[in-house]
């Protein structure tokens, strides 16, 4: 129940307990529905779970409270707005005010948080009678909302929200990376950039005061020697400079946080992307290759908040100075402008040669990132096969054929330069050349002040035309850099399918049926029409030799690879139409060689799962067999890994890593040669957990090795991507010959042979 005020007593009973309790909800309630890895006390936050539940029902989005994660006993907005973006919805966690409650007239359901834990649904809103509409979370679907009033309301309510909706056809994450979507992105700055253009325009008005002052000044203090004007003029110089400097100080502020902003939105939608690229990607391109495309972001970023910013600022200038320049003096304004069109003639010209030199240097570029990225990558094997001297002649070559391309394209843009500066001089001095000559046949002698005035000015304009005409030039180099980004960011996404697809309840069941797959560029498919079934709850191995299709399995039940012909169900449900990340947080992947990130033990072992604690990672560490060496450590599960995991063995690792599997309890376990790596004392280990580990889910462990597969329900034995037989390790001993002579091969120093002779000593003769 919600508290309610002694202000509140005078209300009618009924109004107070409606509109106050029924819209809190009742925080205290039961809720049957267990979130895995969630607060404990799932009776405190089970009514803002029930609201967002309703919220997303009302779109048609099926959430699954097992999704759900918080670090805290009751959960904030932020959280479960994550909760919902984590199933492919449009939300956001907010804090808004009463007149803006008063908006949500004809909007869907808005949820909001009280104070107390509790939640409720605003379904509309009367701005007339100054009222909204509130569901209690508890209330059925069908139930009717209750008018609160906004003193009632604020006895519970402190702005809290959670705002969601069903994602549209075509977002702003989801739209291809071009010029155009970055126009876009700029254009929702259009409130700060109003606000720069009016201080941009009042700053070029002000620009055009000292030019007529100093004009003033020559034609009318000089020449009949007035003390008053002189002073006059000097206040109105002080008044400008002081409000110039203001405003010009407001302007760089404005700026700094628009290019702040841009830079964040920037910088998140390309971490986003690239964290929605499929993993076929990361396999075929280097690491070195991909950072470098992605860095010509910063280029895009500093062209945008930088030079094409700075050029539009100095066209707001060139549009206010052009016509006093024509008003001051015709001829000499007609000189400028035909110096500004020269130059920018002059840079289209060398546009085509430049973009084709520039390519160059994008290619070369490219590959001395990816010598660089590979080398660093594979920093061990450099050094354990003394690989330093090939690695260093690699980089040589990549470094010379990278400082050719750019002494090429630097020789050839050197020439615009090199065409423009003496036009540039011309827009200056030739000006005053002329000027001077003008003024001295003039008579009126007015020309002198005007020469000044012009001369002030044209210094102002010549500037943004020149920026104007290079800004041609550099827009070359930022479409290219957008080209390389692209390239990245504008492939297929592997989490579109995030926001869509079913989100069964999974069980472990698996069915491949006439299924067959290849990798792209391969003609031979590396599985070819197999079919086989996976009951739940069981244990199954898959052998054969290299290159048989094993690890290929794995992947396609990891959704890794989608393009396969056939059917591959998961309880009796297409795996295509499955969504990825409710697939995959069923799924527990052990492989054989396992990434550690910086941390401490215990965060490696929860990684991405907050609201679990110490106690749920000594669990997973004891059924994994890493308990042991944990404790043995300095600092326990505090002890911190530093990157490549130097302070870890191998079978430390991979002990770990299977802990980070089990973590969350998954529906199915895929160990992939996980225990290949291990020294016989950590397989053993794993071994004896096998049983413990396999209660309760599916688990499908792909092995070269057969004595790690002998308590497997059913033993499935591949060969160049057919099934040749499925059965229990003393059948298939049997009946299989490939699995026998394998088995044979891995045994043979138990079938009482010694080994190969010792060969004879040589004897002196």
């Amino acid at each position: 129940m919600v508290n309610v005020p002694a202000n509140a007593e005078n209300q009618p009973d009924s109004i107070r307990a409606g509109a106050v309790e029924a819209a809190a909800g009742q925080p205290g309630g039961q809720n049957t529905a267990r979130v895995p890895g969630g607060p404990a006390e799932l009776d405190q936050v089970g009514p803002r779970l029930k609201a967002v539940l309703q919220a997303a029902r009302y779109h048609g989005v099926e959430l699954d409270p097992a999704e759900f994660r918080s670090a805290t006993a009751v959960p904030t907005a932020a959280d479960l707005s994550e909760w919902a973006q984590n199933a492919g919805m449009w939300s956001r966690a907010v804090r808004i005010r009463w007149s803006h409650l008063l908006r949500f007239q004809d909007a869907g359901p808005v949820v909001l948080l009280f104070s107390d834990g509790g939640a409720g649904l605003l379904t509309g809103a009367s701005a007339e009678r100054n009222i909204v509409f509130l569901k209690s979370a508890d209330a059925p679907e069908d139930g009717e909302a209750i008018a609160v009033d906004e003193l009632r309301l604020s006895q519970v309510w402190t702005g809290d929200a959670v705002m969601l909706r069903a994602t549209r056809s075509q977002v702003a994450a989801d739209a291809p990376f071009t010029l155009h979507w970055l126009t876009q992105l700029v254009r929702l700055e259009s409130r700060p950039l109003r606000d720069i253009a009016i201080a941009s325009f009042t700053l070029s008005v002000l620009t055009i005061l000292p030019p007529l002052i100093v004009m003033t000044l020559v034609n009318k203090v000089l020449q009949f020697n007035s003390i008053s004007t002189l002073v006059l003029l000097s206040a109105i110089i002080a008044v400008v400079f002081a409000y110039e400097t203001l405003l010009g100080h407001a302007r760089r502020l404005i700026i700094n946080v628009v290019g702040a902003r841009l830079d964040t939105k920037l910088q998140l939608h390309v971490f986003s992307r690239l964290l929605r690229l499929p993993l076929d990607y990361f396999e075929r391109h280097p690491a070195g290759e991909t950072m470098y495309h992605l860095a010509q972001v910063y280029r895009i970023r500093e062209f945008l908040t930088g030079k094409l910013l700075s050029t539009f600022l100095d066209l707001i200038t060139l549009c206010v100075l052009l016509p006093v320049m024509f008003y001051i003096n015709a001829t000499l304004a007609w000189v400028v402008v035909a110096c500004g069109v020269v130059i920018l003639l002059i840079i289209l010209a060398f546009l085509k040669p430049l973009r084709r030199r520039y390519q160059r240097v994008v290619e070369a570029e490219t590959w001395k990132s990816a010598a660089i990225g590979e080398t660093v990558v594979g920093i061990k094997t450099v050094k354990a096969l003394g690989l330093e001297p090939q690695r260093k002649a690699l980089w040589d070559e990549r470094v010379a054929e990278a400082g050719k391309a750019r002494l090429a394209f630097g020789q050839l843009a050197s020439w615009p330069q090199t065409l423009v500066t003496p036009i540039e001089r011309l827009m200056v001095l030739g000006t005053m050349l002329i000027g001077a000559y003008l003024a001295m046949n003039d008579r009126s002698g007015y020309m002198v002040g005007s020469l000044f005035a012009f001369m002030m000015i044209s210094q102002r304009v010549a500037q943004p035309l020149v920026g104007l005409a290079r800004l041609v030039e550099d827009y070359e180099e930022v479409g290219a850099a957008i080209g390389e980004a692209a390239s990245v960011l504008n492939r297929p996404l592997e989490a579109s399918s995030n926001s869509i697809g079913l989100r069964p309840k999974l069980v472990g069941e698996v069915k491949f049926s006439d299924l067959t797959f290849s990798y792209i560029g391969t003609k031979t498919p590396a599985l070819d029409r197999i079919s086989f079934d996976i009951p739940a709850g069981s244990m199954f191995g898959i052998v054969g030799r290299s290159g048989s299709g094993k690890s290929t399995v794995a992947r396609l039940l990891q959704g890794i690879n989608r393009d396969y012909s056939g059917f591959l169900k998961l309880d009796g449900v297409d795996l295509k139409e499955i969504n990825l990340r409710h697939l995959r947080q069923g799924l527990g992947v052990v492989l054989q060689d396992n990434f550690l990130f910086r941390g401490s033990i215990r965060d490696n072992i929860i990684a991405g799962r907050p609201g679990l604690t110490l106690s749920d990672a000594m669990r997973a560490a004891h059924l994994a067999g890493a308990q042991e060496f944990i404790e043995r450590m300095p600092n326990g599960y505090d002890t911190y890994i530093e990157e490549g995991s130097p302070n870890l063995s191998g079978g430390q690792k991979q002990r770990l890593a299977i802990a980070r599997a089990l973590i969350h309890d998954p529906t199915i376990l895929i160990l992939d040669e996980a225990t290949s790596a291990l020294d016989p004392e950590s397989e053993a280990i794993v071994s004896a957990n096998l049983m413990r580990i396999a209660t309760g889910r599916t688990m499908i462990i792909v092995s070269h090795r057969l004595a790690s597969l002998t308590e497997c329900d059913q033993i499935l034995v591949m060969e160049q991507g057919k099934v040749l037989d499925v059965a229990p390790h003393a059948v298939l001993l049997e009946r299989c010959p490939l699995y026998r002579q394998l088995w044979a091969q891995q045994n043979r120093h138990l079938d009482g042979h010694q080994g190969r002779p010792v060969a004879v000593l040589p004897r002196l003769v």
